[in-house]
């Protein structure tokens, strides 16, 4: 059911006119009664009306493009690859236009639930959500009822590399078998013969950091090798480049590392040449993603690529409803293992 502005005046105990002068900032209010306003209309999920434009329609012309951070390549490909596909849709003076806005979230899941509530408040047509989630039971369970209201009103919602979870409301999935990667990885280092492997893993909240750490270990598993030390970062050279210091102080044999992806592989091959160590013959090193640079890294990293661009432009599309959502709503987009000149045998 709809919230009016007369239900959030009930459960404020105020009348509309007061609710409405709150809501516009047009005509001082108390702080008390300002207060009581803006906690019933968060308690209610009152939505404002948006622009003028959209009131007529079940929608407007926004689409949000929901990323963690718009500097990291894997957000970056994705996002810009949606935007050009959003952008299909136009016929200029003839209309059909769509606005992509892209929606840099820091990783804070506070401001994702806060452009999503905007998104919600311009009535987006479509709302594209990009990268893995916080595994966080309460965000989770706020962030599908965000979803599940957006869907009612009309817009689309797409995720793009992000797992649904129970009661998400979404038009489509595009999941990163991140699990099947991490473990096609291993096994190739298992293959070449290391069985001292160490780990420099995601942020340990992230279902991706979750998906692909838990390929290595199945691996592992299959092999009846022993697990190596982990270390838990965030997802830049920087984590890679600190992460080798303990790895090595856990296990001074180590001869391979695994990265959670491209760029903390980076850092991680950075910390072993300062130490004197080379790759691939002390350390063999391998990330994850296959973004540009990796190809140009020395040496060229091994690494799981993923078809972000193809990604990024089948959920512009399925935004926009131009492209058939797949069977049942879910679709596995299968990564690549990419062998590279940073893997080799261990010596010995």
């Amino acid at each position: 059911m709809t919230v009016t502005l007369a239900d959030v005046a009930a459960r404020a105990r105020v009348s509309p006119a007061t609710v409405s002068r709150v809501l516009n900032g047009n005509y001082p209010v108390a702080a008390s009664t300002r207060e009581r306003v803006l906690k019933a209309v968060e308690e209610l999920d009152y939505v404002l009306n948006g622009p003028a434009s959209s009131l007529a329609a079940a929608t407007s012309d926004l689409v949000g493009v929901l990323v963690n951070d718009i500097a990291d390549p894997f957000f970056g490909i994705m996002a810009s690859a949606a935007q050009s596909a959003i952008g299909e849709g136009g016929s200029g003076r003839a209309g059909g236009e769509k606005l992509a806005v892209v929606c840099n979230t820091g990783g804070s899941p506070e401001r994702e639930l806060t452009y999503l509530t905007l998104l919600q408040r311009q009535r987006a047509a479509a709302v594209i959500l990009m990268g893995g989630s916080l595994e966080d039971p309460e965000h989770l369970a706020a962030t599908a009822a965000k979803l599940a209201r957006m869907a009612e009103a009309g817009t689309r919602v797409v995720l793009c590399g992000r797992p649904p979870v129970p009661g998400d409301a979404h038009t489509a999935a595009l999941v990163f078998d991140n699990r099947a990667g991490g473990r096609r990885l291993t096994e190739h280092l298992l293959g070449l013969g290391h069985t001292r492997i160490g780990y420099v893993a995601g942020p340990a909240d992230r279902t991706t950091t979750r998906h692909r750490l838990e390929g290595h270990r199945e691996a592992l598993a299959a092999a009846g090798a022993t697990e190596g030390p982990t270390v838990h970062g965030p997802y830049d050279r920087a984590a890679g480049h600190a992460a080798v210091a303990e790895l090595l102080a856990r296990d001074p044999g180590l001869t391979a590392i695994v990265a959670a992806n491209d760029t903390v592989a980076l850092g991680v091959c950075a910390a072993l040449r300062e130490r004197g160590l080379s790759i691939p013959g002390d350390v063999s090193v391998a990330g994850f993603d296959d973004l540009p640079f990796s190809v140009d890294a020395v040496p060229a990293l091994t690494t799981v690529r993923l078809p972000l661009h193809d990604s990024g432009v089948r959920a512009g599309r399925l935004a926009m409803g131009t492209e058939d959502a797949p069977a049942h709503g879910t679709e596995t987009v299968p990564g690549e293992l990419v062998v590279r000149d940073s893997t080799a045998a261990p010596r010995g």
